[in-house]
């Protein structure tokens, strides 16, 4: 009997389907099982390389056939779709996954640890949190407007000035009105105390790794985009360089190219939206005080913005701060300003 060279894992809810290849390129067989039958297969198989696609399961069933001594490949979705037949089913989509997994050079996704995923959830609740606290904050502007009733910009200050116009009797709102908007006040601090508690949760969870305080080194990356790096990456070891790392999140320009001419777009926006959008925050929060130093970093800032804006500069930064990410994370040391931004030479 042949040696089974690769396994190829469709993960589902109820089913399992399990396509096995051999040295030679051949499908041993592609068999769908049931939850307790995988497990008792998973068991029997002899170590060897195991492919699944990346889902909300594997990171569990990852960590599980490698403590049997299997090697794991989480493809990418995306990658595996390529493979695919022309009709969708269970063994179409397991055989993809097990052709995609012998691509050269193909990047796959890295088994998380369990501490990544608590990261994760509770970085994924925040961000929910968040998102509901800026629409009860513009709803409460709304409903304010709509009695003639103002606020400034910022939620600290509709914070400070919301109760104050509530209890006010020069102003058109009515009691009805008064009383709910005392009601979403109420909601807003809530979720705000909900807020800090998960960011806390995520800080004291993030300290355990010694890279949490390397990475705060960095100009850019604050209590929130630390715990955030540490979930999504790890200590970036599956990536080969830090343009390989930035290229991942998104942060490069879009090629396209044809007959020897290549064509630079805006950046691809591949990869995490949640980290993308945190490495920018931080660049724009960089850039707003580059005028208070002058240092290294805040004169290649200034130029930058002199040539494109602040906009182009911020993306910029990102990248530069997803490559300092990637050296601090790999290599283990803490961000040095004279490494990161030699002087240019003169022209």
């Amino acid at each position: 009997m042949s040696k089974i060279k690769l396994v190829g894992i469709d993960l589902a809810k109820r089913c399992y389907q399990v396509c096995a290849v051999s040295d030679h390129n051949k499908v041993l067989y592609n068999r769908k099982y049931t939850a307790k039958k995988f497990a008792e297969a998973v068991q029997q198989l002899q170590p060897t390389t195991v492919a699944l696609e990346s889902c909300a399961a594997s990171p569990y069933w990852g960590r599980r056939l490698q403590a049997l001594g299997h090697r794991v490949l989480l493809v990418p979705p995306q990658h595996a779709k390529a493979f695919r037949r022309v009709h969708k089913s269970d063994e179409h989509d397991a055989l993809s996954i097990a052709e995609a997994a012998q691509r050269p050079n193909l990047h796959c996704v890295p088994v998380k640890t369990l501490t990544q995923q608590d990261l994760q959830m509770l970085g994924g609740l925040r961000e929910r949190c968040v998102a509901q606290r800026t629409s009860l904050i513009n709803q409460a502007r709304g409903y304010a407007r709509e009695y003639g009733v103002n606020f400034p910009v910022s939620r600290p200050a509709l914070m400070r000035e919301l109760p104050l116009a509530i209890e006010a009797a020069d102003n058109d709102l009515t009691p009805i009105a008064r009383e709910a908007l005392a009601e979403l006040l109420e909601e807003i601090k809530q979720i705000s105390a909900r807020i800090d508690d998960l960011l806390f949760r995520m800080t004291t969870l993030a300290q355990e790794d010694p890279a949490h305080q390397r990475l705060q080194t960095i100009p850019g990356v604050g209590p929130v985009l630390a715990p955030t790096l540490l979930a999504k990456l790890g200590h970036a070891q599956q990536f080969d360089s830090g343009r390989d790392c930035a290229a991942w999140v998104g942060l490069v320009p879009k090629q396209n190219g044809t007959g020897g001419k290549i064509q630079l777009g805006g950046i691809s926006k591949n990869g995490d939206r949640l980290l993308r959008t945190l490495l920018i925050h931080g660049a724009r929060t960089v850039i707003r005080w580059a005028d208070k130093h002058d240092h290294a970093q805040s004169r290649w800032i200034k130029q930058l913005v002199e040539r494109g804006g602040k906009n182009k500069a911020a993306v910029a930064l990102a990248n530069k701060m997803m490559r300092m990410i990637w050296a601090v994370l790999t290599q283990g040391v803490v961000f040095d300003m004279k490494k990161a931004f030699r002087p240019q030479p003169a022209r």
